[in-house]
């Protein structure tokens, strides 16, 4: 596996569409985003899902209610203390078959107590990222809307691998917008 470069990266998103919309160069409006040295700054959409707080009812990932979330469309979200949000990235991923990924958040939000969790991006999967953003300070902290919130590494393998994501039919290809835990499967 090798990390690969803002020159790969740039030529995998221009002619083969893996990354939509592709910015190709560092975006440095407000909290930076597109084409890094050997990565890609991903932002967060507008629309965000926000943890019902006042429910006392057992969250379970198995099984999601309508009322467990209240959307939220802005151009920022504040997070209260100790909570989260789930959001997805505006850009729209189509991974190759012998690519998996790695995301990190950014440091501007780390250094304000914020942890961005995005799952690894399998080899052929493709969607909008959903993403959870935790703010684990003792204060509510905002992110903002169409800004970088984290990185992502491109890890590309000798081979493609035997069995894709989309081989599988994983339960999160294609995603649009928002998804949240759909339980089995």
């Amino acid at each position: 596996m090798s990390v690969q470069s803002d020159r790969w990266i740039r030529k995998m998103a221009l002619e083969l569409g893996m990354i939509e919309p592709f910015e190709e160069q560092q975006v440095r409006a407000g909290i930076s985003f597109g084409l890094s040295s050997y990565g890609y700054d991903f932002r967060i959409d507008r629309t965000f899902k926000v943890p019902n707080l006042a429910s006392k009812k057992l969250f379970d990932p198995k099984a999601v209610a309508s009322d467990d979330f209240t959307d939220v469309v802005g151009d920022a979200c504040d997070i209260p203390a100790g909570s989260y949000v789930l959001g997805h990235t505006v850009e729209y991923f189509r991974i190759p078959r012998d690519v998996i990924t790695i995301a990190f958040g950014k440091s501007t939000y780390a250094r304000s107590g914020v942890l961005v969790n995005v799952t690894p991006f399998e080899p052929e999967w493709e969607g909008h990222a959903t993403i959870a953003i935790v703010n684990t300070s003792q204060r509510p902290v905002r992110i903002y809307a169409g800004e970088g919130i984290g990185q992502i590494l491109f890890l590309q393998a000798a081979e493609p691998c035997a069995i894709s994501y989309a081989d599988k039919k994983g339960k999160y290809q294609a995603s649009r917008g928002i998804t949240t835990a759909k339980g089995k499967g």
